[in-house]
């Protein structure tokens, strides 16, 4: 049994919508910033008033929210459905749309064209991508447009297989030097902050003085300049494989098992609905409705149209 999650302090005061400018001011001011995802309407409403900062709409969406075994699958339209919902929910965070597996490593044609229809279609203020690399090239050309780009290195869950799975990334330190230069190459390119996911703690000690854009932090440790944490996890909503990383704040899947059960069982035993759930009609209404109703059933044959 996890321990009872304490009761979070009153958010801040909300103020003005979160623009790149004001990310940038956030880390040179040492103030943390607060990332959390969202996949529909109503995960959005709750990160509004909760005063989060930025807004993810991950494409962990293909496991918390479609069901599907791994982020891979997850098509752009499914995540442009997504995105355009939780557009609808906020006013203050800033949000970003993930660009799914399979639409934007072709071409620097492609990444555009898919990062346009999320600002475009969605309403996101800008983009995530996974991974250095060619990653980096791409991110420059969506950058280039007119796109901001949130870049992602460490643990990147699209070529999680390529990397061995769901497991910390720069334990060796080949393998660190490598996530250093990915980040760096990404922060070169022009990006506006950059995800460090599921990285040894020293790593991101190592390379955060030479990183001059806010890094969010999902296992990364406390040195970076935010946090993100998947919202079905930190609330106990999902209910597969829980990272290392995560904490969490709620039990409320359990929450919501214990509701519809005891509405079954309600139901069944005839407790639902009471006379305080019905409507009623004036009594002579009903009088009146009594006898058309007669009426009716003897002018037409049993089961005929009442058109």
């Amino acid at each position: 049994m996890s321990a009872r999650p304490r009761k979070a302090e009153a958010p801040p005061a909300k103020g003005k919508p979160v623009t790149l400018s004001t990310l940038a001011e956030k880390k040179a001011l040492g103030e943390p910033i607060v990332m959390v995802t969202a996949y529909d309407y109503p995960s959005a409403k709750v990160a509004e008033e909760a005063n989060v900062d930025v807004v993810l709409v991950g494409d962990s969406a293909a496991m918390t929210v479609l069901g599907y075994p791994s982020t891979v699958p997850v098509t752009l339209d499914e995540m442009l459905m997504l995105a355009a919902a939780v557009r609808r929910g906020l006013q203050r965070p800033f949000l970003v749309g993930d660009l799914p597996f399979g639409s934007y490593e072709v071409s620097d044609e492609q990444a555009v064209q898919t990062a346009q229809r999320f600002v475009k279609e969605a309403g996101c203020d800008a983009v995530k991508l996974e991974r250095g690399g060619i990653s980096v090239q791409r991110a420059k050309a969506i950058i280039d447009a007119g796109i901001p780009v949130m870049g992602h290195v460490g643990l990147t869950p699209q070529t999680a297989t390529a990397l061995g799975g769901y497991r910390s990334q720069g334990r060796t330190a080949e393998r660190a030097l490598e996530v250093c230069r990915d980040a760096l190459a990404l922060q070169a390119a022009g990006c506006f902050a950059i995800v460090f996911e599921a990285i040894p703690s020293e790593v991101t000690d190592l390379i955060m003085p030479h990183m001059e854009v806010p890094v969010i932090g999902i296992g990364a440790g406390p040195a970076t300049d935010g946090q993100v944490l998947v919202y079905h996890d930190l609330l106990g909503i999902y209910d597969g494989h829980a990272a290392r990383f995560v904490k969490r704040y709620g039990e409320i899947k359990q929450a919501m098992v214990e509701g519809v059960a005891a509405y079954a069982d309600d139901v069944r035993n005839r407790r639902y609905p009471e006379p305080a759930h019905g409507y009623t009609m004036a009594p002579d209404e009903a009088s009146r409705l009594r006898t058309l109703l007669d009426a009716e059933l003897k002018a037409e044959p049993y089961g005929g149209s009442w058109d």
